[in-house]
């Protein structure tokens, strides 16, 4: 009953193009992000912040790039961890090669150059599509694992393959502790949120959608494939590419290119497939699907087996996650496309008109 739009009319153009129309939509976003800011910094603790929040703010970035590309352009791409690869690698060299590069900076241009990288592997697009598109990508994840593990340079020549980066600030403000790493992220994934909202909903985004339902019939209308396509990939690849940044430099401070391999690439379209394609808030609730359920499954498995007198290794528990992961794929691709989002956007049609019959 509380959940209707009767009364709010609107009386302008602007208005009319809000992100969002309701005015419940609004105060319920500005409540939430308020909460994540001021209240989640007092309940969470340290294992909370490492384990849950701060993987789920830089995977949500990460998804929201890649639903970008596959969910709204219609682009299959199985080359989102080297997209982030690139990005972490990138934003590594710019920050230790320039002195006195702000952090900031070198995630951007870590992005900027994934954006580089994408738009190259991007260029089949313009001749195939489907599968043949997913192998073209593919190839980006093969070579950028090979440069990243033979090419000292991008290591700073370190013997080991690995890297890492220590005494992090941004303007002054140390970004040592969990709770400045969680802030530090959550500035990052709510700009990006609100400029890949308004993005899709510009002419740009319509363009790229247009090309998923149909590009045939997109070109004849007007729409130029190739800018379309291109543009789908170089803005997906930049935000992956800082969220890839954001993931070494935050979350792991010392990383390998296997940190970035192929099953991180299957990972994001995981969460894009389980989330909904071709929506912004799918990106948050695949990207919390797949942080929370294997912490669930570590704590609820061995549990479940002690009730009943049977004990469960660590190892049957790795192997539930990915039958229960292929499973639900399998279930979301042939009971609901459109993934999570697609039941929460049901949902909130149905709170509209309860408690009358529909």
């Amino acid at each position: 009953m509380f959940y209707r739009e009767n009364g709010q009319f609107k009386t302008s153009y602007r208005k009319d193009q809000q992100i969002f129309a309701i005015a419940q939509d609004r105060w319920a976003i500005l409540a939430l992000i308020a909460f994540a800011f001021v209240g989640v910094p007092f309940l969470a603790d340290e294992y909370i912040f490492r384990a849950i929040l701060i993987p789920f703010l830089i995977l949500s970035l990460a998804a929201l790039g890649v639903n970008i590309l596959v969910g709204y352009c219609g682009q299959i791409s199985l080359g989102s961890g080297a997209f982030m690869a690139v990005g972490a690698y990138m934003a590594y060299n710019t920050y230790i090669r320039i002195e006195g590069m702000p952090l900031i900076v070198a995630l951007l241009a870590g992005g900027f150059f994934a954006t580089l990288v994408g738009m190259f592997f991007g260029i089949p697009s313009l001749r195939v599509k489907g599968l043949y598109l997913a192998v073209a990508t593919l190839a980006a994840q093969f070579f950028c694992d090979w440069a990243f593990l033979r090419v000292g340079w991008f290591t700073n020549n370190n013997a080991s393959g690995s890297v890492s980066v220590s005494n992090l600030n941004v303007f002054g403000l140390p970004i040592d502790t969990p709770l400045q790493k969680y802030i530090f992220c959550l500035i990052f994934l709510v700009v990006f949120g609100l400029l890949a909202k308004n993005l899709v909903r510009s002419a740009i985004g319509r363009e790229w959608m247009a090309i998923r339902d149909m590009d045939v019939a997109a070109a004849v209308i007007g729409i130029r494939p190739m800018y379309a396509k291109l543009s789908a990939f170089a803005v997906s690849s930049f935000i992956v590419g800082v969220a890839g940044g954001l993931w070494g430099f935050v979350h792991l401070g010392s990383w390998e290119p296997a940190a970035f391999s192929i099953d991180r690439s299957f990972q994001l379209l995981f969460m894009v497939i389980i989330g909904g394609m071709g929506s912004i808030m799918g990106s948050f609730f695949g990207a919390a699907f797949i942080v929370i359920l294997p912490i669930f499954l570590n704590q609820f498995l061995p549990w479940a087996g002690d009730l009943v007198g049977v004990n469960i290794s660590t190892a049957a528990v790795s192997h539930t996650e990915f039958m229960i992961f292929g499973a639900l794929i399998v279930w979301f691709l042939i009971v609901e496309p459109h993934g999570l989002a697609k039941l929460w956007s049901v949902a909130k049609q149905k709170l509209r008109l309860w408690p009358f019959p529909h």
